[in-house]
């Protein structure tokens, strides 16, 4: 009988130690051992927090196992993608994120590539274009930078981390011309990511600040900066006291998608768990964790979705951009 108890409790033992080892054992739902995050920005930008906050999420719940980044800056995003591409076979570990830019870069010929020349993974968040002013400035409304842009366009520089012609500098130009002013006027400085364009603003640099919602929402609940407008259609519960550019009589709706790429030529196996793994995130409480806190939207489409997505974008991106003469 005691012999019988000792076998049982090392058969016990033996299987918890074997979950504790092996999480795909445990919970049956660990997808991929590893994901390596390729960021074409610099820190502290849109690029960084969307690699970042998806591996964070998708580690904690047990959907990857383990999440390293590299942020490569270069090219408005080019230097990444090339890379990408000329190294493909040994890239089939790497997702890099992209959004909107990827579209408007290639339209402008910023770099050669296309959206096309990459396995096309998923969608993943949509962010909110946010206009940002310093919290000393005596700007204190979209009105009141219109009016300060109308009396003085060229000292009322606008900076982003973004290219000219870039997505911060469009939807600039997409608020001022909403605003019944001249769009190509706007006094647009380009900075290599958010952050650099943060410190920008925070140093007086620059006038009112172009960025993504996200990349704003935690020094604006701290009280360090002030965000006057937001392209949302109503207020996002991330920040309550921004107000929309709607309800101040702009008419400006914008929302910058951000999802993943693969190199070329990726297995179709590796493509389908890297779709299922982000599939999966979806239902966790660790990706609304990281959702709530950076505010953004739930945009997933993977496969042939996302690909018709990009198609459209391009459409209605180029479209725009000829009116207002970026191209």
């Amino acid at each position: 009988m005691t012999r019988f108890h000792f076998t049982r409790r090392a058969v016990v033992a033996a299987g918890l130690a074997l979950i504790m080892v092996n999480p795909l054992y445990a919970g049956g739902h660990q997808v991929l051992d590893s994901i390596h995050f390729l960021i074409p920005g610099g820190a502290g930008g849109g690029w960084d927090g969307t690699a970042r906050g998806t591996g964070e999420a998708l580690t904690k719940a047990g959907l990857v196992g383990s999440a390293s980044y590299e942020n490569m800056s270069g090219g408005g995003g080019g230097k990444a993608i090339a890379y990408l591409i000329e190294n493909a076979e040994s890239n089939h570990g790497t997702l890099m994120v992209n959004s909107t830019p990827i579209v408007i870069r290639s339209l402008t010929g910023v770099f050669p590539q296309s959206f096309r020349d990459l396995t096309l993974v998923s969608g993943t968040i949509g962010d909110y274009a946010a206009i940002v002013v310093g919290k000393n400035s005596p700007i204190n409304s979209m009105d009141d930078l219109v009016k300060t842009y109308a009396a003085d366009p060229n000292g009322t520089a606008v900076g982003g981390g973004s290219v000219p012609g870039g997505m911060d500098h469009l939807v600039a130009a997409m608020v001022m011309e909403a605003a019944g002013q001249d769009p190509v006027e706007v006094k647009y400085l380009a900075y290599d990511a958010g952050g650099k364009a943060m410190a920008a603003l925070l140093s007086g640099e620059i006038t009112a600040l172009s960025t993504g919602f996200s990349e704003a929402v935690e020094l604006a609940n701290a009280g360090e900066v002030k965000i006057i407008g937001v392209t949302a259609n109503e207020r996002i519960p991330a920040a309550p006291n921004a107000p929309t550019m709607k309800e101040q009589g702009i008419d400006t709706y914008f929302v910058n998608w951000r999802g993943f790429f693969a190199a070329p030529g990726l297995p179709k196996s590796q493509l389908a768990k890297y779709q299922d793994a982000i599939a999966k995130m979806y239902d966790t409480p660790e990706w609304e964790a990281v959702r709530a806190r950076n505010g953004w939207a739930n945009i997933h489409n993977s496969g042939d979705d996302f690909k018709k997505f990009l198609e459209d974008q391009e459409k209605v991106i180029g479209d725009l951009m000829v009116k207002l003469g970026f191209l």
